[in-house]
């Protein structure tokens, strides 16, 4: 019997390796074949659950069988089940093959039940769809599991990744201890940028140059690459990955300096490498006197403190010990959310603490809920970080747009002059700059409503700081393509020549509270985000690191595909940071200020009481043609529409 044991794991060992070793086209074939068969035997045990006996199907019954292939494998196939990236999203792929089932049973029972076919049982365009996809989902589920953990289980092995530790410094002799421990990871070698320990032994493995690096994960068919580089600059993880990029391995890389420091590496702190790794440059440290200058002890106001940048800019500000941080956040689950991890930022980091962190619901927008929170707590700095940003969403709510980012900003700016709050600093945007949609020109608006407040004669200390898109900020195109490479794509990219500026949200979150620390009032701050970034190239290195590839013409049997599907209402293929050329540095190198036209406060307070009315009376017309007067730059795009009044013109109904 053990004999007969030792057998049967050695078989499956082998069927498991060939399995494994099969190119990913004729793994894909593999598949479409099972879901071949699942089709056919299944017609043949819906029959038999029809009729009570077994049987060969016979004359129009075969309409049954070739129906089910017709329809099954051509929509599996539309639907990616053959390119889903299953290692990534179980879930996702899962609720594909939901969606498929339920348009093939709706398809499949449509002929065979409601319209009917002259000698095939109509129960059979019931029975079959319900056998079939469970029937698929089962295949998939025992495919995982006779491949992954559960065949590890059942036959005793421990299949351990083999991997290489870039790095034999203090991060790297560190990391090997921790994995020496480790029943997943097995190091095979090192590499060492350092030619003085190539041929060297550390921990009884090699140490290598890098130039060896790819040769080497063929030769000893490696799993991993371990960056334990935490000071490692992002050229340098950049070149890196070149260097490995189609050698199929996953790279992971450590946690910062500080975990290292403390002794506290572990397997655990491991995680694979993000396109927010690569791209833009390495921070400069903070100043912290101008970081801490309108902070430490004093009572701080973030709006919009749930959001991207609003949560990193109380993260920044908690850490700098406020005598109060006030939370201000219309969304309840992200004003929970955000005050909840501030509370364990100090319970874990400042142990002993007062700061005392309140969390307010409250629209920006709603002058009266403004004004009670503003008068009772007296901020002494308030960051306005509160703001509609989804270009595409507000050119269809302009309205909306138009309250939340222009009477927002007045409501709030108006409530910090009558309460004399010393410093008032604005989030702004590139998309104000020359703007071609409606949240652009409503930011811009916002930031003429700060100039003219700026330049009265008051106690508040208003000004702005302007610049582009954040890495996995909620408006980020990173989420979303990360969420459709996880599916198996396509991703979907507007135009092949479109450019962004980019900048980590810790960064940008930094350099606004040390923009706002440098001002004197109403000056625009733009920071400085390095070289723009193509999209296209983003995205493509994105699939990179998925350990995938991308599939064009050259390429059919890629693993995602890039569809470019045009420009959206209101989106400009290149953003600008500057208005004019009249730009000048500062004492900070990624802070520049720019002096830029504005209006009086008195020409520019009844315009705005005006498109209060406008705004509340709904009258779309009005309140565009009001922003186009007052932001000149605006240039509106074709094709922008307030959904309700084409809903309410559609439907001839007044608005």
């Amino acid at each position: 019997m053990h004999s007969n044991g030792n057998v049967s794991h050695s078989l499956g060992r082998k069927i498991v390796a060939l399995l494994l070793n099969l190119r990913r086209t004729h793994k894909r074939l593999l598949a479409l074949t099972v879901d071949a068969v699942l089709c056919v035997t299944t017609v043949f045990v819906a029959l038999y659950l029809r009729l009570g006996y077994w049987m060969v199907p016979q004359g129009a019954e075969w309409l049954a069988v070739i129906a089910s292939l017709v329809f099954a494998l051509p929509l599996l196939i539309s639907f990616g089940l053959y390119r889903a990236v299953f290692r990534y999203s179980d879930g996702a792929a899962m609720a594909t093959v939901a969606k498929a089932a339920f348009i093939y049973g709706i398809a499949y029972s449509g002929i065979f039940t409601v319209i009917g076919v002259a000698g095939i049982p109509r129960t059979l365009g019931l029975i079959q769809p319900l056998l079939l996809f469970p029937s698929i989902l089962a295949t998939r589920a025992f495919a995982r599991m006779w491949l992954g953990e559960g065949y590890r289980r059942l036959s005793g092995l421990q299949v351990q990744r083999r991997v290489v530790i870039y790095g034999a410094g203090s991060a790297g002799r560190q990391l090997a201890a921790a994995l020496g421990k480790s029943s997943e990871m097995r190091v095979i070698f090192f590499v060492d940028d350092d030619q003085s320990l190539h041929g060297g032994v550390l921990n009884g493995l090699k140490i290598y140059g890098a130039e060896e690096l790819p040769s080497l994960i063929e030769k000893y068919s490696i799993d991993d690459l371990l960056l334990a580089m935490p000071s490692s600059t992002r050229k340098k993880r950049n070149q890196i990955v070149e260097l490995v990029l189609h050698c199929g391995v996953v790279v992971r890389i450590l946690p910062g300096l500080a975990d290292i420091a403390h002794g506290r590496v572990a397997v655990s702190d491991l995680r694979e490498l993000q396109i927010e790794d690569l791209m833009g440059r390495d921070a400069v440290a903070p100043n912290e006197i101008l970081m801490s200058r309108h902070i430490v002890g004093r009572t701080t106001l973030v709006s919009g403190a749930g959001g991207s940048i609003g949560s990193e800019l109380c993260r920044q500000i908690i850490r700098r010990r406020p005598a109060c941080l006030l939370l201000v956040e219309i969304s309840e689950s992200a004003l929970y959310e955000i005050h909840q991890e501030l509370l364990a930022i100090i319970a874990d980091e400042m142990v002993g603490s007062t700061i005392e962190v309140v969390p307010l619901l409250a629209s920006a927008a709603d002058a009266v809920r403004i004004g009670a929170i503003i008068s009772a707590w007296r901020p002494d700095t308030i960051y306005h970080a509160a703001a509609y940003k989804h270009v595409p969403l507000v050119e269809h709510n302009p309205l909306q747009g138009l309250l939340n980012n222009v009477i927002g900003t007045l409501v709030l700016a108006k409530a910090a002059h009558a309460n004399s709050v010393t410093n008032f600093v604005l989030i702004s945007t590139d998309k104000a700059v020359r703007p071609t949609n409606v949240m652009g020109a409503s930011k811009r608006l916002a930031e003429l409503v700060l100039q003219a407040l700026a330049r009265e004669a008051s106690l508040s200390n208003f000004s702005m700081v302007r610049f582009g898109n954040v890495l996995g900020s909620s408006g980020s195109v990173v989420p979303l393509f990360r969420k459709q490479i996880s599916q198996g794509g396509p991703v979907t990219i507007t135009h092949s020549e479109m450019t962004r500026f980019f900048m980590t949200i810790p960064e940008a979150s930094q350099l606004v509270i040390q923009a706002g620390a440098m001002a004197s009032g109403g000056e625009v701050f733009v920071l400085d985000m390095g070289e723009p970034v193509k999209i296209v190239d983003m995205a493509r290195r994105m699939i990179e690191l998925s350990g995938l590839t991308e599939r064009t013409i050259d390429q059919a049997d890629g693993d995602i595909e890039i569809e470019f599907v045009g420009l959206r209402p209101g989106e400009k293929l290149y953003e600008e940071l500057l208005i004019g050329d009249d730009v000048k540095q500062t004492t900070h190198p990624r802070i520049m200020q720019a002096n830029e036209h504005s209006l009086p406060l008195e020409e520019l307070a009844p315009k705005l009481d005006e498109l209060v009315e406008l705004v509340a009376n709904s009258d779309v017309d009005g309140a565009l043609a009001l922003l186009q007067e007052l932001v000149r730059e605006y240039s509106p795009a074709p094709g922008s529409v307030d959904w309700i009044k084409l809903t309410a013109a559609r439907s001839k109904k007044p608005f």
